[in-house]
């Protein structure tokens, strides 16, 4: 008799599990075996990871960024100094003119004549003197005589020059060159002493006027150079020539001025502009603005990695910062800084420090609790 075995299919796949289960169980023992003994600790440490990249100091120059108003340096009001009739305006609104030429001539009415007859005292006065001086000499005229014919000349010198500078008041002439911006009388018209008559202003050197921030003074000097942006682009070159010693109370900040060159003299007075004050170059290192945290008694500074493996905080000097990078000083040449996973370790705990990738040093966002 022959004795047939058969199974199920049920019982075949039960069995064909179990034979897998203990393949696998047998294969993984002997991989654990294979494994060496230094790799199993580096698997089973516990030191938190975190990436770093080694930033070194570059050469930089910090700006200051103002905006201001441009000026002209000179500016006069011209006003009529003697009361009369206009004669004469030799130059027209708008026209440059140099030192010293004639603006405004005033009609000087009997002045002429009244400056010759002082002179013909005057040339009296000094002959009758040195005749008396000559009587004195001999006795033949007393002290008292001799003192009254002295101030007589010196009476007949004070009208002779009194009567030239009402003369020279009928001509008014520019103070400095400049260009006549405003002319407001007209030929025959009457002015009275101290009158406005026109506007005189000199565009070749311009003042820009801004207001400096209270933590920028120390920082800024007079004669530090300076580049003036006009709203269209056009730039202009200068350099402080005067800061406050004292701020405003309104604004806490310090009245700066800017002397500007402007030798095409455009114009441009009264018009705005961005002034960009250049500092002395300094060290600095270029970082992600991501990398900027505050320890607990709240001083900005960067998380570090020593040679040891040990976290460290350094503070930083802000030097300038935008969306993208920012610049900071008061770091040593070279400093390991964590990139990566920052937010997750403190100063003074030991972690495992990988180099960063070059994409990765300066992330675009921190992951959450990197700062």
């Amino acid at each position: 008799m022959r004795w047939r075995f058969s199974l199920s299919p049920a019982w075949l796949a039960l069995l064909l599990g179990v034979a897998l289960l203990v393949w696998l169980a047998f294969g993984d023992m002997q991989r654990f075996r294979q494994r060496p003994p230094e790799a199993q600790a580096s698997a089973q440490s516990s030191l938190p990871r975190v990436e770093v990249e080694t930033a070194q100091a570059q050469a930089y120059t910090p700006h200051v960024i103002l905006q201001g108003q441009l000026e002209s340096r000179q500016e006069v009001t011209l006003r009529a100094r003697r009361a009369g009739e206009v004669i004469a305006l030799p130059q027209p609104r708008g026209a440059r003119v140099d030192a010293g030429t004639q603006l405004v001539e005033v009609d000087p009415g009997d002045l002429p004549a009244q400056i010759e007859r002082a002179e013909a005292q005057l040339a009296l006065s000094r002959s009758e003197l040195a005749g008396g001086q000559k009587l004195s000499g001999r006795n033949l005229i007393s002290d008292n005589e001799l003192l009254r014919l002295k101030s007589a000349l010196a009476q007949s010198r004070a009208e002779l020059a009194e009567l030239r500078e009402s003369l020279a008041d009928t001509q008014i002439e520019a103070p400095f060159a400049g260009v006549l911006d405003r002319l407001e009388v007209d030929i025959g018209e009457y002015l009275q002493a101290g009158e406005e008559i026109g506007l005189l202003v000199d565009i070749a050197q311009l003042e820009a006027k801004a207001w400096l921030p209270q933590r920028r003074a120390d920082e800024v000097r007079e004669g530090m150079p300076v580049t003036v942006t006009l709203l269209d682009g056009r730039i202009l070159e200068g350099q402080v020539s005067f800061l406050a010693s004292s701020a405003e109370d309104a604004t806490r900040s310090y009245p700066l001025e800017v002397r500007v060159a402007n030798p095409q003299r455009l114009r441009i007075a009264g018009a705005s502009a961005t002034l960009d004050i250049a500092l002395p170059e300094r060290p600095a290192q270029r970082i992600s603005p991501a990398l900027l945290v505050l320890d607990a008694r709240g001083r900005m500074g960067v998380k570090t990695v020593s040679d040891d493996a040990t976290v460290g905080f350094m503070p930083v000097d802000l030097i300038s910062a935008d969306a993208d990078q920012a610049w900071v000083g008061g770091l040593p040449d070279a400093v390991r800084l964590i990139t990566l996973g920052g937010g997750f370790v403190e100063a003074g705990q030991r972690v495992e420090a990988v180099a960063a990738e070059r994409s990765t040093a300066q992330p675009a966002s921190p992951a959450p609790g990197d700062r």
